[in-house]
């Protein structure tokens, strides 16, 4: 799919399949959603900018690179995207955090918001927006519409299982928004949960249910 890509290295796979299993615990569910978003950070970050950097080593002086301009920001959709926010922050210890509140109505399934703080800067810097699931899609794109509200230009998202139909309405609303995920699955059900997918992302990443 256009402006898609499927993270499908042997070990986000891997480790995928356990995710999905019902029978994993709590603490293994996280486990493996911190690894994984370990792994799809990697991926999402392929293509950074580099600037040349003059260094010494023990031996010599020599050049090298590093990431140029101001730090990225990760942008977790509460509650769920928090357990993606440990596995990228590990890879990339400096980025800034930016946190937005959303429930889905249970009634209308729009997003409601009810939560927003980034850094004073975020305009200047690259967005990761991170969930777990992107099902519907309604919930990412009220969160999009809020980032480019502060500014923001240079927008990615991640996620770990997407439906066919949540990919659809991300794109219609905000094409410019390349996103990365672990999987496609083949549709949403009747309550809007991702089919085969893996229940809800919040209650097995917390135990509430």
């Amino acid at each position: 799919m256009q402006g898609v890509t499927i993270v499908d290295h042997p070990l986000v796979q891997h480790k995928l399949t356990i995710l999905r299993d019902k029978e994993t615990s709590t603490r293994s569910f996280r486990e493996l959603l911190r690894e994984i978003s370990l792994l799809l950070c990697y991926e999402v970050t392929r293509d950074l900018p580099l600037e040349d950097v003059a260094i010494e080593t023990p031996v010599a002086p020599t050049h090298g690179k590093r990431l140029a301009g101001k730090k990225l920001v990760f942008a977790p959709i509460l509650r769920a995207g928090m357990g993606l926010l440990d596995g990228m922050l590990e890879l990339v210890p400096s980025a800034r955090v930016a946190h937005i509140g959303l429930y889905r109505d249970p009634k209308t399934l729009k997003a409601v918001e009810y939560y927003f703080k980034a850094p004073s800067d975020v305009a200047d810097r690259m967005v990761i927006l991170i969930d777990p699931m992107l099902a519907t899609g309604h919930t990412a794109v009220a969160a999009l519409d809020r980032i480019k509200e502060h500014g923001v230009k240079d927008i990615r998202f991640a996620c770990v299982l997407a439906a066919p139909e949540g990919i659809d309405v991300v794109r219609s609303h905000h094409p410019d928004v390349p996103i990365w995920t672990a999987a496609i699955d083949e549709r949403l059900n009747d309550h809007s949960y991702i089919v085969p997918g893996l229940g809800d992302a919040g209650d097995r990443i917390y135990g509430t249910k």
